[in-house]
């Protein structure tokens, strides 16, 4: 019998193992929990990483988590920043769910933030990777050993986030709010200029420079790391980068379809039809994509329909892959049995169904995603199932699942969930006076939901 197939079958059961070591079997069934109350342990289980499986020195969240034992890059104490950010609006929904207390939550984001205040920048922008014992730059290749301002925006987007929760009158949370404007005040996004006006780039290395030329092009994840320049307060970028580079000239939008649903944006500036679903997460851990538009686009469409043509996709199953359905979609950056791969319909895609994909679009789609996030759980639980949740990724095809977990897939999942539920990162992120202003500087308008 396929051990997909074992799997849904024991689920029914409880096994356990007596003193003696016989094996005993309890053929009653598990019973499903209701709606909320599944998904609020859903939302705490996926917190785990960054609260329990965090770096120790920095309180961070580590790059990745083998539990196979198996570091094959020896990276167990690198920090992931941009998965940090994302894991800092985890631990306010954490502390606004009563996860973690709110003096945990406080104590554990002073800790990151000391952390940060000492921590390699480069013009104020923090690398990819920092090694949690030192605090200093781990290249992350070996011309990229210096800023990363689109990892830095997903961080910066999580510690505003913070600071607007950190609302309470007390000298712990005010000196916090303090210490996050330092390093928010601190990222020179104007320099990623590289003294244009027209463009705004990835990288900037003190030992390589501008050698890895990257301008930041859309449509990708990187919408938030031109809405955060555009907001600095002491470092703002011209906002024609955002229309010629981001935007490409408007030519980024496209008029195709999939599935019946219009694409709206061009994916990387290509006629693709879709790209990995992590482009409807990362930016909008707390950029609110309901009734937000640009002179380009709606957002709110464009990010619904990502995550429906994914879910269409993987119904329709034109590959043929085993295990796809209904309960079993979503395709995006993740582990594979060929390495690391950017899985999306109609490109990438290599069987590989990646559990963050349905879970952290449940704003977009939360009928479909409950119903996977039932399926993950209550029929291939003794598979995919861990101490932080749902393990990376998962191959039916070729009995592929290892015991392994990345942070820039685990720690979108709670606050995506709890977006999903109360929109609270949603909330604190538009709160930001800094990125009302950034946002009209762009040409943005907001229409009320």
């Amino acid at each position: 019998m396929n051990k997909w197939i074992k799997a849904a079958t024991i689920s029914l059961a409880v096994l356990a193992i007596s003193a003696c070591g016989e094996r005993k079997q309890n053929v009653a069934p598990e019973v499903q929990l209701a709606d909320e109350e599944f998904i609020d342990m859903m939302e705490k289980a996926h917190l785990m990483y960054m609260w329990e499986g965090a770096c120790p020195n920095s309180g961070m969240a580590p790059e990745r988590i083998h539990m196979d034992g198996n570091y094959p890059q020896n990276d167990a104490d690198i920090i992931a920043v941009g998965g940090s950010g994302f894991g800092i609006a985890g631990l306010i929904a954490g502390m606004d769910r009563g996860y973690i207390t709110r003096e945990e939550g406080v104590a554990r984001l002073r800790k990151i933030v000391d952390f940060l205040s000492t921590a390699d920048t480069f013009h104020g922008a923090f690398p990819h990777w920092i090694e949690d014992g030192t605090g200093h730059v781990r290249p992350f290749g070996k011309v990229d050993n210096g800023g990363d301002l689109v990892e830095t925006s997903f961080l910066m987007e999580g510690l505003l986030c913070a600071r607007q929760y950190m609302n309470q009158d007390t000298v712990a949370e005010r000196e916090l709010a303090a210490d996050i404007n330092r390093l928010w005040h601190s990222v020179e996004w104007d320099w990623y200029q590289r003294g244009t006006t027209d463009k705004l780039y990835w990288h900037w290395s003190p030992e390589y420079e501008w050698q890895i030329n990257f301008a930041i092009e859309g449509y990708n994840e990187c919408l938030i790391t031109y809405i955060l320049g555009a907001s600095s307060p002491t470092h703002p970028i011209n906002p024609e980068a955002y229309h010629k580079c981001w935007a490409r000239g408007g030519s980024f939008v496209s008029g195709k379809e999939a599935y019946g649903l219009p694409l709206l944006l061009k994916y990387n500036g290509a006629e693709d039809y879709s790209g990995p679903l992590f482009w409807s997460h990362y930016s909008y851990i707390g950029l609110c994509p309901k009734g937000l538009k640009d002179r380009y686009v709606e957002y709110w469409p464009l990010v619904t329909n990502h995550s429906k043509i994914h879910y269409a996709y993987c119904v329709a199953n034109p590959l043929k892959h085993y295990g796809y359905g209904p309960n079993c979609w979503g395709l995006t950056a993740s582990y594979s049995p060929e390495g690391y791969a950017a899985h999306r319909p109609f490109g990438e895609d290599l069987g590989v169904i990646t559990p963050t994909a349905a879970l952290s679009s449940f704003p977009y789609t939360p009928e479909e995603s409950l119903a996977a996030m039932r399926h993950f759980y209550y029929d291939m639980k003794d598979l995919i199932w861990g101490d932080y949740g749902f393990y990376d990724a998962f191959c039916q095809a070729k009995d592929w699942c290892p015991r392994r977990y990345l942070a820039i897939d685990q720690c979108t999942i709670t606050p995506m969930i709890e977006n999903h539920r109360s929109g609270l990162l949603w909330k604190l992120f538009m709160s930001c006076p800094e990125v009302q202003e950034g946002l009209a500087k762009l040409g943005f308008t907001i229409e009320n939901n």
